[in-house]
């Protein structure tokens, strides 16, 4: 992912092509509904992925459940 600093990124210029028709507020509650699954799916991908790598199962994440790592007396 490459990161501007100055500037619209690529999605924003896009979504601003998008934006400049007169869209339905159900079109547009839509769109924002395909926008949230695409990066959800995303972000679910990076996560199976990175599980793969370290050999992660879910007997791991019944672990890390039930593991406490409260600190007992904060400053």
């Amino acid at each position: 992912m490459v990161t501007q600093q100055y500037g619209l990124s690529n999605l924003q210029q896009e979504l601003l092509k998008l934006y400049g028709n007169n869209i339905s507020d159900d079109a547009l509650l839509e769109i924002k509904g395909i926008l949230a699954r695409f990066f959800a799916d995303r972000a679910s991908k990076a996560m199976d992925d990175v599980w793969d790598q370290r050999g992660l199962s879910p007997d791991d994440m019944a672990a890390w459940a039930n593991e406490h790592n409260r600190v007992e007396d904060r400053p």
